[in-house]
């Protein structure tokens, strides 16, 4: 039997492949899923669990947040190596170990208000969101803090604050927190964000300008007590004073 186009027009010819371009789609990003499942499986088992993380929860969140989600989409395919990515405005997205070990240092049960400087793409904040933490986070670079912002509203996280400003101001209107980390180098400890901490809290921040050391800061009895970790690599924390320059790139 010949068909014309007149009969590929009809309702149920337009209704079969309507549901065969569907189905389709759906097969396409089920297999995309799967893949960046596996890889995010194999991220947690040879570059996290490896290196000594051991909280079962943290394990179970790094295992569970689409990082690729969370990067320019010209780098989806490396979402999960073992190292850094670009995100645009000379920031990036932080190596999976050293998320997993500084989420890890913070000691989250849950329930805690945590306060991020440098949400950057927003992936940290998942991270502490998933932990349940009620998450304030700050950008200095507006278009990512905009982008971060719809990025995780996208995500469907409802527990995530995001505020474009000055991380060295911290966000006193909602201290003191349970913990901050910052996720960008000053080339020393913020005093305004000891201050925010609350008595019993944990802060954890890479200080330094070329060689900088992770450190971890608890404050009892109103005194700070402060312990290095390791050598870390983080961009520079910069001040108000840059944030039109960035805004405006």
């Amino acid at each position: 039997m010949k068909l014309s186009l007149t009969d590929f027009l009809h309702p149920l010819y337009l209704m079969f492949f309507g549901f065969f371009a569907v189905s389709w789609g759906w097969g396409v990003n089920a297999v995309a899923a799967d893949i960046y499942l596996k890889r995010r499986l194999k991220m947690v088992e040879t570059q996290i669990r490896a290196r000594g993380v051991k909280d079962a929860r943290v394990l179970a969140v790094m295992e569970k947040v689409p990082r690729h989600e969370f990067v320019p989409k010209t780098y989806r395919g490396s979402a999960y190596v073992d190292g850094p990515l670009p995100i645009g405005y000379g920031q990036t997205i932080s190596q999976p170990y050293i998320v997993a070990y500084m989420t890890e240092a913070l000691n989250l049960k849950g329930g805690e208000k945590v306060l991020e400087i440098g949400t950057g793409s927003g992936y940290q904040a998942a991270v502490l969101a998933e932990l349940g933490a009620k998450v304030y986070t700050i950008e200095i670079v507006k278009p990512l803090a905009e982008e971060a912002a719809k990025r995780l509203k996208q995500l469907g996280y409802k527990n995530i604050h995001v505020k474009w400003g000055d991380g060295y101001e911290g966000w006193p209107e909602h201290a003191p927190y349970d913990a901050i980390i910052v996720t960008a180098a000053p080339t020393k400890i913020p005093e305004e964000l000891v201050k925010e901490l609350k008595e019993g809290g944990r802060m954890i921040v890479p200080v330094g300008s070329f060689f900088q050391e992770l450190v971890f800061i608890t404050k009892e009895n109103d005194k700070v007590k402060k312990k290095k970790l390791l050598p870390v690599r983080f961009v520079p924390m910069v001040k108000e004073r840059k944030m039109l320059h960035e805004s405006t790139r």
